[in-house]
């Protein structure tokens, strides 16, 4: 067993590190304020390679493992979680799930341009349409239709709370075909963004990531070609299943980098407020705050990296991940409501950043799979 990271791993950390720093953090509080998405910093991941981290290059990506991608987007998550998120949706759902179980021309056609995050100078990234009004944890009870005419699909329903909904020029798409089948009977499509047929609506006003991109995404009578469904026939509910084991490692690192930023924003303001004529890091209560801080924090990093560690072994990751990922975003809320606590009056304020981290960790506990969702995962695992 081996914690040290190689050579390649801190290139990758110290290249996002300084990508964040210099690239995420100028402008952070006003897109966050103003809701602006991130285009010029997605854009820039891709320059630098991020946004197709462990696909293949022969299709384009960077052929990395999935321990970069956890060192990268923690980086990232500590300062824009906004940025991150959009990052994680193209690598974890969109890019591994076409890579997984795509066609070699769905992979030439979308997958390549996708894990560039570019094509023809724009930008190029996808969103994974799975949740509806009415089938968010329980994924089963899909409302959209995929009704089969032949050759083709004609999709109608409504999607929600979707990542990169507006920016995005690709949708994977779960919806159901046959409805006496149950799960047997759902597919997943690839969808155009600018097909007759979809809608995007209004961006939705958000707790945080508000820079992130999120819509509900309306189909009605949308034509897809027989060649765009990813799998054999019914295929669509084990995609789904099988991709966000993936994306929950993506979120856990995402959730372990707010965690990190607020801890670090923590130590070094504790250092330079006073209160009863020391640094108030020399008061026990406070040490005691950053202690427990730093010690989840690195719980919830292993439980990543071992998440990780057994994806890119080719192993059973399903309970790993979910053990990451419910750990992980509860450290994130934990640790970004004692940093508010540690700023005192100074924590409400915008310009200190805690406020914001606390608001980006709570989503982490609810997208991707909520917490009781990955309880029941864990469970299910352990009792089996």
């Amino acid at each position: 067993m081996h914690f040290q990271l190689t050579e390649e791993h801190l290139m990758i950390q110290k290249a996002a590190r300084d990508f964040a720093v210099n690239e995420c953090l100028p402008g952070v509080i006003e897109r966050d304020e103003h809701q602006k998405f991130p285009k010029e910093q997605v854009m820039k991941l891709a320059e630098l390679g991020f946004m197709g981290m462990m696909v293949n290059p022969e299709y384009g990506g960077s052929g990395l493992d999935t321990v970069s991608y956890v060192l990268a987007m923690e980086e990232i998550s500590k300062i824009d979680a906004s940025t991150s998120v959009c990052m994680s949706v193209n690598n974890s759902l969109v890019c591994y799930g076409l890579e997984a179980f795509g066609t070699e021309a769905q992979k030439r056609k979308y997958l390549t341009p996708l894990a560039q995050g570019m094509k023809d100078g724009e930008l190029y990234i996808g969103a994974f349409l799975l949740s509806e009004p009415e089938a968010g944890s329980d994924a089963t009870s899909q409302r959209t239709i995929a009704e089969d005419k032949g050759d083709h699909y004609l999709l109608s329903g409504t999607k929600n709370w979707i990542t990169n909904g507006s920016s995005a020029s690709v949708y994977l798409v779960i919806a159901q075909t046959h409805p006496e089948k149950g799960p047997k009977g759902i597919n997943v499509l690839i969808v155009d963004k600018n097909s007759p047929g979809v809608t995007v609506a209004a961006k939705e006003n958000k707790l945080g990531i508000r820079g992130s991109d999120t819509h509900s995404i309306l189909f009605t009578d949308v034509k897809v070609p027989k060649e765009n469904r990813i799998g054999d026939d019914g295929f669509g509910f084990t995609f789904a299943m099988k991709t966000l084991a993936g994306g929950r490692i993506g979120i856990a690192s995402q959730a372990l980098g707010i965690a990190s930023g607020a801890y670090e924003l923590s130590l070094q303001y504790s250092k330079q407020r006073k209160a009863f004529g020391k640094e108030i890091a020399q008061h026990q209560a406070i040490q005691f705050k950053l202690a427990d801080m730093a010690t989840k924090i690195e719980a919830a990093r292993l439980l990543c990296l071992k998440a990780a560690w057994q994806k890119d072994c080719k192993m059973n990751y399903d309970l790993s991940s979910s053990m990451a990922k419910v750990f992980a975003s509860e450290t994130a809320m934990w640790t970004t409501t004692e940093a508010v606590q540690i700023h005192g009056g100074y924590g409400f304020v915008k310009e200190y950043h805690v406020e914001r981290l606390m608001r980006d960790a709570k989503i982490t506990q609810i997208y991707e799979g909520t917490s009781e969702v990955q309880r029941i995962v864990i469970s299910r695992n352990i009792l089996k």
